[in-house]
């Protein structure tokens, strides 16, 4: 077709059309990688489980090539060896086997430099290791990328085929870019597992040290019970001794007698004073009596001097737990009461103890003047806060759950409850409370 001056113009409609044919499928091999990256992005997103992460990761770049033979070797930093972690299409003989010293063969290089390799046939390839195995499973074309986490390199992906030429620089450049995402998967998870462990790490060392807490109360409460409280009851008796002997021999010396009965008095005072200390560390009736009356015991001491009416109910049959569970409800109990003395300004309190077929369950309420829970939200310099997340880790300890429930000018409630039925006993910490 000519124009108006003779010119054909049918040459440059068909360039034209040819350049806008190439953008359109440079745009549509765009999207298609765009999709692709998505996928994995997508299919990876939130998960925290290593094994999961590379599954899915490699079961998306096989469906993306088309491929059905890949797998993800990792890099062991100690001994510096590459070894399978998840494969597809690979025999257990080859995936076992295929142990690499970092530098050796193809996906050892890959590894040390950081950059991928394209292989049109790795059976002839000079560089490669295991040519015995890979022979054995017929492997051609190959692809071998980094996984990379900013400078690190933690291990290769791998996808072949059982024919030569199979894959283009494209699938390798995508695959590099899918690398990269999985090697961040790859360390956000290890990061994750790290901190997972150094919490568990810190909660052991919380449950030893309130073992060992507990372990030290009783022994000091023994020790002024059997040494101190004994020696004072002593000297007080002594004493009482001492001014009815002077009194019988006639001694007129008022000063004497008066200095005497004043030391008996301070000596009584101190020995009701260890009485209390030794309550405090570990009341005898928490071993003889067991938890409920130790508290009845414990809130009447505390609470009713300072004018707060307190009442102890037990629901259901009261049953006894071992020491150390016992010892950790009434800590919690202690706590509870501590805070009613000191900061509710209280006239009513009241503690439940409801013994369940598979719970037990603790409550201790006041008509205080409450406060923001919310502002609670960490222990402060002042201690301010450490009762109340204490009680959690201990209640936490037991398998249980615990929360406090609290509005300024409407009183508080602290409930607890932990499953009976059960070897119960410090453990792992489970707890879920508010």
């Amino acid at each position: 077709m000519k124009n108006d001056k003779g010119i054909n113009k049918a040459p440059s409609q068909a360039n034209s059309h040819s350049k806008l044919s190439d953008r359109g499928s440079k745009a549509e091999k765009y999207y298609h990688d765009l999709v692709a990256l998505s996928r994995v992005s997508a299919a990876i997103s939130g998960l925290h489980d290593l094994d999961a992460i590379l599954k899915i990761g490699l079961d998306n770049v096989l469906s993306i090539v088309n491929g059905t033979v890949g797998g993800i070797m990792l890099l062991d930093e100690p001994s510096q060896t590459l070894s399978y972690r998840v494969y597809h299409g690979l025999s257990a003989k080859y995936a076992e086997e295929m142990r690499l010293k970092l530098g050796d063969g193809v996906a050892g290089k890959v590894t040390q430099s950081g950059r991928s390799v394209l292989l049109e046939d790795i059976s002839s390839e000079p560089d490669a290791a295991r040519i015995d195995l890979i022979s054995a499973e017929g492997l051609r074309a190959f692809i071998s990328v980094p996984l990379r986490a900013q400078d690190n390199v933690l291990g290769v992906m791998n996808v072949a085929s059982h024919v030569p030429h199979r894959f283009t620089k494209g699938d390798m450049h995508l695959l590099h870019s899918i690398g990269d995402q999985l090697g961040i998967a790859i360390e956000q998870t290890r990061l994750h597992e790290r901190l997972r462990r150094a919490r568990e790490r810190l909660r052991k060392l919380a449950r030893q040290n309130l073992v060992a807490e507990e372990q030290e109360r009783r022994r000091i409460a023994r020790e002024l019970h059997d040494e101190t409280s004994q020696s004072l009851s002593g000297i007080a008796l002594h004493l009482e001794a001492l001014i009815e002997m002077s009194a019988r021999s006639g001694n007129q010396d008022a000063k004497f007698i008066a200095g005497l009965k004043k030391v008996q008095s301070l000596t009584v005072q101190v020995h009701k004073e260890v009485s209390r200390l030794i309550s405090n560390l570990h009341p005898a009736v928490l071993d003889t009596l067991g938890l409920a009356a130790a508290a009845r015991q414990y809130a009447r001491s505390r609470l009713q001097p300072l004018d707060i009416d307190v009442t102890t109910e037990v629901k259901g049959t009261e049953m006894r737990f071992p020491p150390d569970v016992e010892a950790a409800l009434f800590r919690v109990v202690q706590g509870a009461i501590g805070n009613i003395a000191e900061h509710s300004r209280a006239k009513n309190a009241s503690i439940v103890l409801a013994y369940l077929r598979d719970e037990f369950s603790l409550g201790i309420w006041d008509d205080g003047q409450g406060f923001d829970v919310s502002k609670i939200t960490d222990v402060e310099e002042s201690g301010r806060g450490r009762g109340l997340f204490s009680m959690r880790e201990r209640i936490g300890f037991l398998g249980g759950t615990s929360g406090i429930e609290s509005k300024i000018g409407a009183g508080t409630t602290i409930w607890a409850k932990i499953p009976i039925g059960q070897d119960i006993r410090y453990g792992e910490d489970k707890s879920t409370g508010n």
